[in-house]
């Protein structure tokens, strides 16, 4: 019998930045392939957005970018984003796609995100990995750079 093809291994490092909260707000992601050492990177920017909104955005657009299933080491500064992958996104889904809010029901905040995030990862295996934002971490450093500079042409506008 075949072994089973092994997924490729990469690592996708993301972050999101607004000016403001709400305001101007901008994505980003690097996604490497230590194997081969190819990478590539992905920004973009929306005139009004949240910090929250652009964290996940990074998220989903760099696994847009994958080709095929991976295993994929996801390297961000959001706690938001890891403790929506960790301990939230299986309750919503159970829930309908709601959330607790004291004793009512209440809509899951950028719900549209979380649903596409959610048909992602079910292509891939995904693993969380924290890293502590604007502490000297070169990916992450250069993801705040991209997505900062992706907001700037909305500033003032």
């Amino acid at each position: 019998m075949p072994e089973p093809a092994r997924l490729p291994e990469v690592q996708l490092f993301t972050d999101g930045a607004c000016s403001g909260n709400p305001g101007p707000g901008g994505w980003a992601f690097i996604l490497r392939h230590p194997g081969s050492g190819k990478e590539i990177e992905g920004s973009g920017g929306e005139r009004e957005s949240t910090n929250n909104r652009m964290e996940l955005t990074a998220v989903v657009r760099g696994l847009e970018a994958l080709k095929r299933p991976s295993h994929v080491e996801l390297l961000t500064d959001s706690v938001y984003v890891g403790k929506g992958l960790s301990e939230w996104l299986a309750k919503w889904k159970a829930n309908g796609w709601r959330r607790r809010e004291g004793k009512r029901w209440a809509e899951v905040k950028n719900e549209d995100l979380w649903r596409r995030l959610d048909e992602l990862i079910a292509r891939h295996e995904l693993r969380y990995t924290r890293v502590a934002g604007h502490s000297g971490h070169p990916e992450n450093d250069r993801c705040d750079e991209l997505a900062v500079a992706a907001y700037q042409p909305f500033l003032g506008k």
